[in-house]
C-alpha cells in the first residue's frame, strides 16, 4: 500500500500526464475551423494547402513507435519533453508565418508530440502500484478522444473572434503548460531497455509509413487508380517485407517483431485499426449533418462552435468513464471491455440510421459512439502490457497508437470518397447527399461490428502487467508476463 504522501504525488504526477495528453489532442483539432479556409489564408491552391494536414499526419505516424522506443532506452519522460518541444516549436513556427513551407514544418513539427499519451501509459506502468495503473491508464488513453472533442469548440471561438495564428499560440501556450508539468512533478522511470537505437530501422519505418499513407491521404485528389498512388502503396508493401526481413535478424531491432507477432499483441493492434476507423467517422459525419443547412432535409444548420459543443459532450463523458473501462477490464479482461465498447459504437451508429431529425437524436448517437470508443481506447493498453515485458512497454503502446491512426487515415479516406461521390447541389455548394450519409454510417457501424469480432479472439485469459523490476544501474530486468490466476 503506497503511503500517504506517495499517493498525493502520484495522484499530480498522473493529472500532470492527463493534462498533456489533453494538449496534444486538442492541438490536432484546434485548426479544423480554418481548414477550409486554408487556401485563402495561405494564398495557395487547395490541393497545396492541403500538405499542412498531410504533415502532421506522417509525422505523428513516423515519431510516435520511433519516440516509444527512444523512450524505452533513454527514459519516457525525457522524450515526453522532446515531443512537447517539438510541438511548442511547431505551434511558434505556425504564430509567426502565413508561408506554406513553414505552416507544414510547423504542422510536421507538431505531429511529433502525438507519442506522449502511449509514453505518459508506460511510465504509469513504470511508477504505479497494480492496484492503481488500471483507472491511471485509462484516463490517459481517453485524453486523445476528450482532448479532441474539446478542441473543436476552442478552436472555433478562437478562429470567429481572432487572427487565425491565434489557434497557434494557444497550442503553443498549452506546449508550455505540458512541458513545465512534465518537468517538475513527473518523476522520472529508471526503467531502461538498453542496446543501440536501429537507425536503418528507423528509416525502412518511416519511407514504408510515408509511402503507405501518403497515398491513402492524397488519393481523392491524385486519383486512386493513378500511377503515383498505386506505385506507393506498391512501394510500401515492398519496404515493409524488407524491413520486416531486416527486424527480425538483427539484436536490437526498432520493433520486436516475434513480441508484436504474439496473439494478445497482435489482435489487440488490429482491434485498433478498426476502432479508430469507426471512431474517426462519427468526427466526420456528425458534425456534418449538425452544420448543414436545413434545407439539404438533414441540416441542422448550426455553427461551428454549436457543433463543437454537441461534440464535446461525448468527449467529455470518454473522460468519466474512464474508470468504469478500468473495473471491467481489471474484472473481466480488456477482451470483454473491446467488445463492450465495439458494441456501443454498433448502436450508436445504428440509432442514427433511424433518429437523426433533432438536434439531441445527433447528440445521443455521439455520446454512444464516444462512449464505446472510450472503453475500448482505455483497454487497449491494459491488453497490450499484459503481453509485453517492461523493457518493451513503450515501443509496443507506440505501435498500437499508430495502429489506431492508421485506422482513423483510412476512415477518412474512404468516409470522404463516399461522400464526396454522393453530392446534392444546395446554391453554390455541393453537400453531400442523405443516402451517402447512410452509406458512411453503415460503413463505420461494419467497422464497429469487424472490432467486436476481431476483439473476441483475444485469449480468454487476461494477463497481468508485471511490477517493473530494475538492476542496480538501473536497466530493465527482463520479466515474463504470466497469466493471472
Amino acid at each position: 500500500m503506497a503511503s500517504p504522501l506517495s499517493r498525493r504525488r502520484s495522484n499530480i504526477a498522473i493529472g500532470a500526464l492527463a493534462f498533456c495528453g489533453m494538449v496534444v489532442a486538442v492541438m490536432f483539432t484546434l485548426m479544423v475551423p480554418i481548414i477550409p479556409e486554408l487556401p485563402r489564408l495561405l494564398s495557395v491552391p487547395a490541393e497545396d494547402a492541403s500538405w499542412v494536414i498531410t504533415a502532421t499526419l506522417l509525422s505523428s505516424a513516423v515519431f510516435t513507435p520511433v519516440s516509444g522506443r527512444l523512450g524505452d532506452m533513454y527514459g519516457k519522460r525525457r522524450m515526453i519533453v522532446i515531443s512537447l518541444a517539438l510541438m511548442i516549436a511547431g505551434s511558434a513556427i505556425c504564430v509567426v508565418s502565413s508561408s506554406l513551407p513553414l505552416v507544414v514544418l510547423g504542422r510536421a513539427l507538431q505531429g511529433c508530440a502525438v507519442g506522449v499519451i502511449p509514453l505518459g501509459i508506460s511510465i504509469m506502468r513504470d511508477l504505479l502500484p497494480a492496484e492503481r495503473l488500471g483507472s491511471a491508464m485509462a484516463l490517459m488513453s481517453a485524453t486523445m478522444g476528450a482532448g479532441g472533442a474539446a478542441g473543436l469548440p476552442l478552436g472555433a471561438l478562437v478562429a470567429q473572434f481572432a487572427d487565425w495564428h491565434m489557434l497557434f499560440l494557444v497550442s503553443a501556450g498549452m506546449g508550455v503548460a505540458g512541458l513545465v508539468l512534465a518537468l517538475t512533478v513527473v518523476p522520472d522511470s529508471r526503467v531502461r531497455a538498453g542496446g543501440r537505437f536501429d537507425l536503418l530501422g528507423a528509416a525502412g519505418l518511416t519511407a514504408g509509413l510515408v509511402c503507405f499513407l501518403l497515398p491513402i491521404s492524397k488519393g481523392g485528389s491524385w486519383g486512386w487508380t493513378s500511377p503515383l498512388t498505386l506505385g506507393l502503396f506498391a512501394a510500401s508493401a515492398v519496404v515493409f517485407l524488407v524491413w520486416g526481413f531486416v527486424q527480425l535478424r538483427i539484436s536490437d531491432p526498432l520493433v520486436d517483431l516475434r513480441t508484436t507477432a504474439r496473439p494478445q499483441v497482435l489482435i489487440t493492434n488490429l482491434t485498433s485499426i478498426a476502432f479508430g476507423f469507426s471512431m474517426f467517422g462519427m468526427s466526420l459525419v456528425f458534425p456534418l449533418v449538425l452544420q448543414a443547412p436545413s434545407a439539404t432535409g438533414y441540416g441542422m444548420g448550426l455553427s461551428l462552435f454549436e457543433a463543437g459543443l454537441c461534440m464535446a459532450v461525448g468527449g467529455a463523458l470518454m473522460i468519466v468513464l474512464s474508470p468504469v473501462s478500468a473495473r471491467v477490464t481489471g474484472a473481466y479482461g480488456p477482451k470483454v471491455t473491446l467488445m463492450i465498447g465495439a458494441l456501443l459504437m454498433l448502436a450508436g451508429y445504428g440509432s442514427a440510421l433511424f433518429l437523426m431529425d433533432e438536434i439531441w437524436h445527433v447528440v445521443l448517437a455521439a455520446t454512444i459512439v464516444s462512449s464505446g470508443a472510450g472503453l475500448g481506447y482505455a483497454a487497449m493498453p491494459a491488453s497490450i502490457m499484459g503481453a509485453v515485458p517492461t523493457s518493451e512497454t513503450a515501443a509496443a503502446n507506440g505501435i498500437n497508437a499508430l495502429m489506431r491512426a492508421i485506422g482513423t487515415s483510412t476512415a477518412s479516406a474512404v468516409i470522404s470518397a463516399v461522400l464526396a461521390a454522393a453530392t446534392v447541389q444546395r446554391g453554390a455548394f455541393s453537400l453531400p447527399s442523405q443516402n451517402g450519409l447512410h452509406l458512411a454510417l453503415i460503413i463505420t457501424a461494419v467497422s464497429a461490428t469487424v472490432a467486436m469480432i476481431i476483439a473476441a479472439l483475444l485469449p480468454r485469459r487476461r494477463r497481468r502487467p508485471e511490477p517493473a523490476r530494475t538492476r542496480p544501474d538501473g536497466r530493465a530486468e527482463a520479466v515474463p508476463t504470466r497469466p493471472a490466476p
